[in-house]
């Protein structure tokens, strides 16, 4: 999956403080994300974090999973 920093992630589980919107601050074998909501950060293992991505923003705008799932870091398509 295709996910950059400066992104943002709505997760499918809400953070304690109700916000829903993470900023993707590091990628890696790690995500470290930042609510939106109280700036809180967190750290998480990819798998995980991948698993748990309802939808992400780019630019403000709403990219659908399947479009993530169908390219690779350096932006070409996968055969």
């Amino acid at each position: 999956m295709d996910i950059r920093i400066g992104d943002e992630l709505m997760m499918k589980k809400a953070h304690p403080c109700g916000g829903d919107r993470f900023a993707v601050l590091r990628v890696g074998m790690d995500f470290r994300i930042r609510c939106t909501k109280c700036s809180r950060e967190v750290m998480l293992p990819r798998k995980k974090a991948e698993k748990n991505i309802k939808a992400v923003f780019r630019g403000g705008e709403k990219l659908s999973l399947a479009q993530l799932q169908g390219t690779a870091a350096d932006g070409d398509p996968r055969s």
